[in-house]
């Protein structure tokens, strides 16, 4: 009975030091959230220490479990988490180190600059960090395409005798997780997948920044959730391991449908004074409050980050002994597998080495020069469906527009992702713009090259994905299409006018407007081999001439962002004409009409001003000689941003306004995109 009775005491011992270091972790920092971390820290040490399967010495492990804290104000949770069970930390060059991922000195530097505990978790700073959260409800979608992936590994890499991937994902959420569309959108999808790898902790904590979730929140979540084909299941004290034991087991034992876990806690939980207050949520408790609290804790009220002895030892014989060990034997069944399954291991390896199989590019198309030619989103589905064969993991979907996107795969064995059909390569994200971003970042997370598809006036519902996409810095793709006004009848609701602006204002987005077909495929190109941040290909709904490439240059330089496509003789241009997708063959068209005038013009295609800010000065100089002032940008999109490569003799043609609801023909005439506007504009920045 003193042996149950020790236990019991070192696991409350060990509760109350994740409790205490984010007490203390926020107290130095004044600033943060101690209440969350104070509420929940039984429940997530009871899932770390008991059902987790997660190895700290290696948390790299493919076939690890997941743990996605969505509610990421509640960061010192994981990283006190992370410190005591000894979590190891991951360089730069993706090898497993000696050193603590979140080391106590670490922790005592909450919230500080250049830290690895920022205010919200930061998955490429801090290992053991599995994305990126803080936006409520992104890591509730994450969590969706985390679970998807391993349905999709399971399904395509699992053999008799071989569970080589079948990890689950656990998401923390909070009230305002679940009050975001994004959660919901998620939610719905989970559940009409039946992804029974996935659970939901819900902390039902009634409280809110602002005040009571009441004010605000009043609806029936459990009832919600069963609507949507989840299993839902309650533990009414989130002090009661127990009663937590318990759900975990429900949710391992479903098999047919996501779990949702309703979690009663208090805000706080423990002090005598804000034990149902709001006000604990979003500040420091204050010296006095500190105090207070550590002493209803039975804990030393002077004492400062304090880790009692037995608190490490019982993280190393409970998740560590478990993680090793499930580990070790997921080791020696793969050694197995690749005696028995060569090729499939080797796809594998090469896939979590984020690396490319041998051949991804063979047999990619090459467009013929065509004057009528064919729209960028056609040869896009051309291309993408080339490689999508020969990348075996290359998967994704579009948000119902898979037809519009031409992002359908449809090679033999391409196949779809369906509710317990999980073996497809074709995802149905339904019209869930903001979710399926949420949702690819996930699957990109757990190694697959995944791509989304909407159109690129929808790129707005996908935007806070996108950006934390490019925060994790991952190579996730996002396609548009239907990218300008040339959309046509759709009229201004579904014409583009400011996306290409604002998306270009983004840190670490890569984005290409491919010029005709053959820009297409060498963007394709760069967008695979792109590692370290996410890719906007962005592409006409309607048609655009192929170019004879005999006569101008080859569609390669879409690599360097910008290349000379057409040169003036001599190679001393008096006029530089530059665009980028639809309106470059306007350039083209304008350098002809040009060129029988006697004005020698130089047309530059610049698929990607990211790519081109990347080239030395010395590249950029031959492209936009300084001396060269004389020039025109053409983009049927905002002029923003333009100036900087037009300088202030420039003109730019492009968009003031939004669009308008009409035939493409009477559009471009309206808003002046034209090859003789073109011409004309030369002339005057030309001065004649």
């Amino acid at each position: 009975m003193s042996q149950v009775k020790s236990q019991v005491d070192v696991d409350l011992l060990s509760i109350n030091t994740i409790r205490t270091l984010a007490i203390d972790a926020v107290q130095q920092a004044n600033s943060g959230h101690p209440g969350a971390p104070m509420g929940l820290a039984p429940v997530v040490y009871e899932l770390w220490q008991k059902y987790l399967r997660y190895d700290p010495a290696d948390p790299t492990w493919p076939n690890r479990d997941r743990f996605v804290l969505s509610a990421g104000h509640a960061s010192m949770l994981l990283y006190a988490t992370l410190h005591l069970a000894g979590v190891r930390r991951v360089n730069a060059k993706g090898e497993v180190t000696n050193d603590l991922a979140v080391s106590m000195e670490e922790i005592k530097r909450f919230r500080q600059i250049d830290s690895r505990t920022p205010g919200h978790p930061e998955s490429h700073l801090t290992t053991g960090v599995e994305t990126t959260t803080g936006p409520l409800g992104q890591g509730a979608g994450n969590s969706v395409g985390m679970a998807i992936a391993s349905k999709w590994l399971g399904e395509n890499y699992n053999r008799p005798g071989f569970e080589i991937f079948d990890f689950n994902v656990y998401a923390v959420c909070g009230d305002g997780d679940l009050m975001e569309g994004v959660a919901s959108e998620a939610a719905s999808l989970a559940g009409h997948l039946k992804l029974s790898n996935l659970c939901w902790i819900y902390d039902n904590n009634r409280v809110t920044l602002d005040g009571p979730a009441e004010w605000s929140f009043s609806e029936d979540v459990a009832t919600r959730f069963a609507g949507y084909g989840w299993n839902v299941t309650h533990v009414t004290d989130a002090n009661d391991l127990e009663m937590l034991a318990r759900a975990y087991e429900n949710f391992l034992k479903t098999n047919d449908r996501p779990t949702l876990i309703i979690i009663n806690s208090h805000i706080g939980y423990g002090s005598p004074h804000k034990q149902d207050s709001y006000e604990a949520h979003g500040e420091p408790l204050g010296e006095a409050e500190v105090k207070l609290v550590k002493r209803n804790y039975g804990w030393p009220e002077d004492a400062k980050f304090l880790v009692p002895d037995g608190v490490y030892d019982r993280f190393k014989n409970g998740v560590g002994k478990r993680g090793a060990e499930a580990h070790a034997a997921w080791l020696s069944k793969f050694e197995e597998y690749k005696k028995q399954i060569p090729q499939q291991a080797d796809q594998i390896n090469c896939m979590l080495a984020g690396k490319l199989p041998d051949g991804w590019y063979k047999d990619l198309p090459n467009f013929p020069a065509d004057s009528k030619g064919i729209a960028t989103r056609e040869s896009s589905g051309k291309t993408l469906n080339v490689l999508a064969k020969n990348i075996p993991w290359l998967i994704g979907g579009s948000a119902d527009l898979a037809k519009s996107n031409k992002t359908n795969l449809t090679f033999d064995g391409a196949g779809d992702f369906y509710p317990n059909e999980y073996r497809g390569r074709n995802i149905h994200f339904g019209v869930r713009e903001h979710a399926m971003g949420a949702i690819v970042n996930g699957m990109t997370l757990s190694k697959l090259r995944s791509f989304s598809a909407t159109f690129f006036n929808f790129s707005d519902y996908m935007r806070p994905a996108m950006r934390l996409g490019a925060l994790m810095e991952i190579p996730a793709i996002y396609i548009f299409t239907h990218d300008s006004v040339g959309v046509g009848e759709d009229g201004p609701t579904h014409q583009p006018v400011e996306q290409l602006a604002s998306l270009r204002a983004m840190p670490n987005m890569l984005i290409l407007r491919p010029g005709d077909a053959n820009e297409v495929v060498e963007a394709y190109k760069v967008i695979l081999q792109h590692q370290h941040g996410p890719c906007c290909l962005v592409l006409t709904r309607q048609a655009v001439p192929t170019l004879e490439r005999t006569k101008y240059a080859p569609a390669s330089g879409v690599a360097k962002g910008a290349y000379v496509l057409a040169e003036a003789p001599g190679g001393k241009p008096d006029v530089i004409l530059m665009a980028s997708g639809s309106e470059v063959s306007l350039c083209v068209d304008a350098y002809e009409k040009l060129k029988a005038e006697g004005i020698k013009a130089r047309v530059v295609s610049m698929p990607s001003w990211e790519l081109f800010e990347q080239q030395s000065a010395a590249y950029k100089a031959s492209m936009l000689p300084p001396e060269v002032t004389a020039r025109v940008a053409v983009e049927m999109a905002s002029t923003f941003g333009w100036e900087r490569y037009t300088g202030a003799k420039g003109k730019i043609l492009g968009m003031r306004s939004f669009g308008a609801s009409a035939p493409l023909k009477d559009l471009l005439k309206k808003f002046g995109f034209s090859a003789d506007n073109v011409v004309a504009a030369a002339r005057e920045v030309l001065g004649k």
